[in-house]
């Protein structure tokens, strides 16, 4: 356990905080900001194995890596909030329902909650994410082999977001750009980098971009529509949105499809029985959420899982390290397309924060790799590219290459297996 050793400045450098010294040669001294962005999972079993909640030098903060104590900290927003200026999504793209709590947070995540029901959802987008999907699948059957983060889950999910919001057709490649470098921005922070020029711009083009929707004259787009806010915040919520919803969507389908295609008894399950693929899509979210931390800060002293927390400390959650908490599911470490509890995961976050667009990322993920397993026979892994999940913040491939066989040669092999002799009983 950490022990106390002296004050630094706090939020704004007004309020004191503490400054811990871990004991020597502790897990927590000797976990590494590579260690949690290569393969964190090792490193958070044996912190949750023997402290869970860790001061993790590497991150300035202290690390919940327990499911219980997680649930505490999401669930209690007066003792662990997100309202604080070192929340690093706020420095990007400035206060918004994600880094408010209380009144302003219902005030600014309010005038979107509708919207984002899953009836609402469903009616409204069920049929243009179906469409999307069927237009960016067949674009690319005929090649035989793809990069499937940019090819289909990162411009499907520019579309549903651009309709969801009703900015009307979007370029994917644009949308992307901006999304790459304001993802950059705040995994910088997170990390206590100094943020790269690129990020500014990138969110300078797509508030300029917003502030053009918002004023076309009797707009029905739901920035428009979003009172009693004001441009400046619809425009910060709009990014969180759009950026939650590319990266929640992205990161879903490409860690899903990782899952299943490295593992061929599961996948065998799911491609005779379709039924489970949403099944595996909540199993992946819990083995490998695309969202790994959510950050809070105490506002007063507290006492967690056997951690004395000061006002002003950094709390970050680790939402990968609860989803395998062998406490709530057994053999966490394992994919399990049918495990009975799956759907306990921590994902989309808990308590007032719980994702927004959590019922359209699923709709995205469901139906692309419905029609992805359907379209695309012998769906596999390239081999010859790594796939492994890597961020700090946000875990996926950097790549998804795979390959399957062509429309042709498929047709071919399945003509050659009827003609093979069958054994007689």
């Amino acid at each position: 356990m950490a022990v106390l050793a002296h004050r630094r400045a706090g939020p704004g450098g007004s309020s004191p905080a503490a400054v811990k010294v871990p004991m020597r040669n502790s897990p927590a001294d000797l976990v590494t900001l590579a260690d949690l962005e290569a393969d964190p999972h090792p490193a958070l079993a044996r912190l949750r194995a023997g402290s869970p909640v860790s001061w993790l030098p590497a991150l300035g903060a202290w690390l919940v890596t327990g499911y219980d104590l997680a649930v505490e900290v999401m669930r209690d927003a007066r003792t662990f909030t997100v309202d604080d200026p070192r929340f690093s999504t706020a420095k990007v793209v400035g206060p918004s329902m994600l880094s408010l709590d209380g009144a302003q947070h219902t005030r600014h995540r309010g005038p979107f909650n509708r919207a984002f029901r899953r009836d609402e959802i469903y009616a409204r987008l069920g049929s243009f994410t179906r469409a999307e999907v069927d237009r960016l699948v067949p674009a690319i059957e005929p090649r035989g082999a793809a990069e499937l983060r940019r090819a289909v889950a990162g411009p499907l999910a520019v579309a549903v977001m651009a309709e969801a919001l009703g900015l009307g057709p979007a370029d994917p490649a644009r949308v992307l750009a901006w999304y790459d470098g304001i993802v950059a921005a705040v995994q910088a922070e997170a990390a206590a980098a100094r943020a790269v020029g690129p990020a500014g711009t990138a969110f300078a083009e797509l508030a300029a971009s917003l502030r053009e929707v918002i004023a076309v004259p009797g707009s029905a787009s739901l920035l428009s529509q979003a009172r009693p806010l004001t441009e400046t915040e619809v425009i910060s919520n709009a990014a969180v949105m759009m950026f939650g919803g590319i990266e929640t969507t992205e990161g879903m389908i490409a860690n899903a499809l990782l899952h299943l295609l490295s593992s061929p008894a599961q996948l065998e399950l799911v491609l005779t029985d379709r039924a489970l693929v949403p099944a595996a899509i909540e199993e992946s979210l819990r083995l490998e959420p695309a969202a790994a931390v959510v950050d809070r800060y105490a506002t007063r002293d507290a006492r967690l899982g056997g951690a004395d927390i000061r006002g002003g400390d950094q709390v970050t959650v680790s939402i990968s390290g609860a989803n395998r908490d062998p406490a709530v599911f057994g053999a966490p470490d394992v994919f399990d397309v049918r495990r009975p509890n799956a759907g306990r995961h921590l994902a989309f976050a808990h308590g007032p924060h719980f994702c927004l667009g959590a019922h359209l990322a699923r709709l995205e993920a469901q139906i692309a790799i419905e029609t992805l397993l359907g379209r695309l026979p012998r769906l596999r892994l390239d081999p010859r590219y790594p796939s492994a999940p890597r961020g700090l913040v946000f875990r996926k491939p950097p790549d998804l290459r795979v390959r399957w066989s062509r429309p042709a040669l498929a047709a071919g092999l399945s003509h050659l297996e009827s003609m093979r002799p069958r054994r007689v009983a």
